[in-house]
């Protein structure tokens, strides 16, 4: 998938959209809608210290938001998604932007949608979709992928071109995803690298398909993040599936980073998890394991026990217990959230934590 071949689907799109809109000039209906979640809870770790601390964000990030669409006639539509994250604990903006979880406005037709502005990107999907503890900051979560020669691709590469967050959000991007077809849905990401004369340089290609239909739920992704300007980067080729069966689920994954510079940091991360609801009662295990492949021994892992209790459709409490070992003296110890100096240490890298919370979402 190049520029070109984006630009002229792009183009194709919104001639068909403006076509159904101009055969129907009804009255449009215009729908926005203000939603949030306030989520935090108390965490407990143990390793080579002791650490107690209030943080936001276990089950959803907290944040609020606008949501917005405009019905054009003939099926066309106009939409937005305004998202603001915020740290509970201390106030803060959660990814250091006011509109820093989503900012895109589009149309969508029939046939799909196209979406301009900073949008999530495939990797933050899998890793979250199929995730018991999603890639949120606490227990045996998808979040502790990564850590290869500094390239997150679950919390977001400090180090990539798009900057703030990328590839799990990718700023300056479009893009286009298809309606579903037989459970089928595929779609295309371009992340603008915008610098002059080298639309190679710091730009992120992002690729995927989803198949949703009765219990079974799989997608596949491929990102190119060409995370500076020398147009080398980082690939990342992930996976996942998840199968129901009556109250229970079982799901797993595998995401593999390919380093092309000359650190050549590869590396490689897979999780296997299932869950079983008795009313409003939801039990959780999962097992994350991430890899540094250049690196003796180098790996963590995390096998965690969650618990969640619904009070209401809104509001629900949780906890879990989960057990983090951390192997390899070359390779950086690997926590759910960021790891806090002193937590660890050479001779003591593993980490117990304990976490109870309580999230409401309106």
């Amino acid at each position: 998938m190049n520029l070109k071949n984006i630009a002229l689907g792009s183009i194709a799109l919104a001639a068909g959209a403006t076509a159904m809109a101009q055969t129907s000039p009804a009255a449009s209906t215009t729908s926005v809608t203000l939603y949030g979640v306030a989520d935090a809870y108390v965490q407990a770790a143990d390793g080579a210290s002791r650490l107690t601390r209030v943080q936001s964000g276990g089950l959803s990030g907290s944040r609020f938001g606008l949501r917005g669409t405009e019905d054009l006639g003939g099926g066309l539509r106009g939409l937005f998604t305004l998202e603001s994250g915020i740290n509970l604990d201390d106030g803060t903006n959660g990814q250091n932007a006011f509109w820093g979880r989503q900012a895109f406005v589009g149309l969508g037709t029939p046939y799909g949608q196209v979406t301009l502005g900073r949008q999530y990107g495939s990797t933050y999907t899998v890793s979250s979709d199929f995730s018991e503890f999603a890639n949120s900051p606490y227990g045996a979560t998808t979040a502790v992928i990564g850590g290869f020669g500094g390239y997150e691709p679950v919390r977001g590469s400090a180090n990539s071109g798009t900057g703030n967050g990328g590839p799990a959000r990718v700023n300056n991007s479009l893009k286009l995803e298809s309606a579903s077809l037989g459970g089928v849905r595929v779609g295309a990401l371009w992340g603008m690298g915008e610098v002059s004369g080298n639309t190679r340089g710091t730009r992120v290609t992002d690729l995927y398909a989803r198949y949703t239909a009765g219990p079974v739920d799989a997608m596949v992704s491929a990102v190119d993040d060409r995370a500076d300007a020398t147009g080398l980067g980082v690939r990342t080729i992930s996976g996942a599936t998840a199968f129901s069966f009556g109250p229970a689920r079982v799901m797993g994954g595998v995401m593999s980073v390919n380093d092309r510079s000359t650190v050549d940091a590869d590396g490689q991360g897979y999780w296997l998890g299932g869950d079983y609801r008795i009313d409003a009662h939801q039990l959780k295990l999962q097992y994350v394991q991430s890899k540094a492949k250049n690196v003796a021994e180098g790996k963590t892992q995390a096998l965690g026990l969650g618990y969640q209790y619904d009070l209401s459709k809104r509001t629900a409490l949780y906890s879990s217990l989960t057990h983090f070992k951390n192997e390899g003296t070359g390779y950086a110890n690997r926590w759910a959230g960021t790891l806090p100096a002193g937590l660890t240490s050479a001779s003591d890298r593993n980490i117990n934590e304990v976490v109870v919370g309580v999230r409401h979402s309106f």
